[in-house]
């Protein structure tokens, strides 16, 4: 399930919240218009977020602190509140009567104070009736517009700030040289690869581009843009690229192979059987994908006998950390698939976390709390149990999407992963020591 709240959006509303994080529970597009569907997803979870979208643009909803049930009763909660967006700004409008904040009916969706219904009577309908519970305007609100295109109900759940870090990471500006350094001088433990090969694979949207975009910008020294990224519901990477980072004018000993991004269904986004392929390194450089007809010995540049350079050395799987938890079944399916074929080849693997400050409060505040956040351990710990890679191999990181200038600390987080996918490849470079001492004689 992806949430219709834009990144703004919801970082407004965390904002008036606190140090929230929004979990969405019920999607009417998904789980139905209907009173039964909204209390069997939401009923005892609190707090919640209840919002409306209507065909005029509308996103507005309610707040409140207690739980839904189906006891046709009303609840007091001198915390609820009633709001609308006006552009990106919140309007909010507080309960004026908290005895009656909040209705428990069992044949409606969100029921505030009789002033809001949402999916009113099962029906995809607000009921609006503003004046005695909360004060606002019905055109303010939602123009006039009743009828909902989509209703979505978050638990918000509080994020924990953790009293020491439990992974140590320094933030001093020579961390940041150091890491450089480290990056410019490393080698790769067989002669015949002068670069590192990184694989980058992950569903739409979740920033494999923007990752390759935040480490050529480190080393150029400005927030750059080469490889396409932005906000979509289809890839914007169409061809299988490979990208080399520069110091200057001089190479650095890693590239990274971006891909169409995974979808859910069949026949979209990046197919399995070119895993295979790219990871073994018969994939040229600029393919285009064809969803519909996996790469084969006949496609135009096949290398039909890749030697260890242009084989893949790593693969560190990008995941969108406000997307954890609503993680489609379909999508996880494809992941475990792909990951069992890189396990029986015996590439290293790592989790890129991506939009750590989107996801945690706390990080939005300063990115340094990244592994003081109870909440990104959490997410963390769901990745590696979801994906099936230890802890270790987790490593989360901000990339640059709407800043101007370089910041010390998402440098430091993105260099860290860049050190552990050369750490990662050189241990692959030590496990087919045998056999790559074979291939050399043959080579």
């Amino acid at each position: 399930m992806n949430s219709m709240l834009t990144q703004s959006q919801q970082r407004t509303i965390r904002f008036e919240l606190g140090k929230f994080k929004l979990r969405l529970l019920y999607k009417a597009s998904i789980h139905g218009f209907t009173a039964a569907a909204f209390h069997q997803r939401c009923d005892n979870h609190c707090p919640t977020l209840s919002v409306g979208y209507n065909a005029s643009g509308f996103v507005f909803g309610g707040f409140t602190k207690q739980p839904f049930s189906q006891t046709g009763s009303y609840m007091n909660d001198d915390q609820a509140f009633l709001f609308t967006f006006s552009g990106e700004k919140l309007l909010k409008y507080p309960v004026t009567c908290p005895a009656n904040a909040v209705f428990m009916n069992a044949n409606s969706g969100p029921y505030f104070g009789n002033a809001l219904v949402l999916v009113n009577g099962s029906k995809a309908v607000v009921h609006c009736n503003p004046g005695k519970y909360y004060n606002f305007t019905a055109a303010e609100m939602h123009g006039n517009d009743l009828n909902l295109t989509e209703c979505e109900v978050y638990e918000v759940e509080e994020t924990t700030e953790l009293e020491r870090p439990w992974r140590t990471m320094s933030w001093e500006s020579e961390k940041r040289k150091e890491l450089m350094e480290s990056v410019k001088v490393f080698k790769p433990t067989v002669s015949s690869v002068s670069q590192v090969r990184v694989l980058l694979i992950g569903q739409v949207g979740a920033g494999k581009s923007s990752f390759f975009n935040s480490i050529n910008s480190v080393f150029k020294g400005h927030v750059t843009s080469q490889a396409i990224a932005g906000s979509s519901t289809t890839s914007l990477t169409t061809r299988y690229r490979t990208y080399a980072v520069k110091a200057g004018q001089k190479p650095l000993p890693i590239i990274f192979c971006d891909t169409m991004g995974l979808e859910e269904s069949r026949g979209a986004g990046l197919d399995i059987d070119d895993i295979s392929s790219i990871l073994k390194g018969h994939l040229p450089d600029r393919y285009q994908f064809n969803p519909s007809a996996p790469l084969n010995p006949e496609t135009s540049g096949y290398r039909q006998s890749p030697k260890l350079k242009d084989k893949v050395h790593c693969v560190a799987y990008v995941v969108d950390a406000c997307k954890i938890s609503i993680m489609p079944a379909k999508l996880e399916e494809k992941l475990d698939a792909i990951r069992r074929k890189v396990n029986l080849i015996g590439i290293p693997q790592l989790v890129l976390l991506t939009k750590v400050d989107e996801a945690c409060p706390l990080v939005t505040e300063d990115v340094r709390n990244i592994y003081k956040s109870g909440y990104i351990k959490e997410m963390m710990q769901e990745v590696s149990s979801r994906l099936g890679v230890p802890l270790s191999c987790v490593v989360p990181v901000k990339n640059y999407s709407e800043e101007l200038e370089l910041d010390l600390n998402c440098d430091i987080l993105l260099l860290s992963a860049v050190i552990q996918m050369l750490r990662f490849a050189d241990n692959y470079f030590d496990d087919i020591s045998d056999q790559f001492s074979n291939i050399e004689v043959k080579e």
